[in-house]
């Protein structure tokens, strides 16, 4: 089953890739946050290494995703993402983390 999920990302990874807020990319199988991230990085291979480590896969530490109003950034990589992530009903969102107070 392929499905296009919508993912929306933070604006210096816009400015990077040269695409507007919001894309879509095409998951075939599970919706989940690995293979969303995969699909993102072969549509926009400038992305490689910006949200994730190229070598390990694991999220860089200030970025963030969220889905459906929840905070999926310590999910496992490989947990399937709410079904209306994968319907495209809602959006994966990929948030740049602010430190500091």
């Amino acid at each position: 089953m392929t499905s296009m999920v919508r993912v929306e990302l933070p604006a210096g990874l816009c400015l990077l890739a040269g695409i507007g807020r919001e894309v879509r990319v095409s998951v075939e199988g599970s919706a989940t946050q690995r293979t969303v991230l995969d699909a993102l990085e072969v549509d926009y291979p400038m992305l490689r290494g910006t949200i994730r480590d190229r070598t390990s896969k694991l999220r860089r530490p200030f970025i963030r995703f969220f889905a459906c109003q929840q905070d999926l950034s310590h999910a496992p990589p490989d947990d399937p993402l709410p079904d209306a992530v994968a319907r495209g009903d809602e959006a994966f969102l990929i948030v740049g983390a602010i430190a500091g107070g």
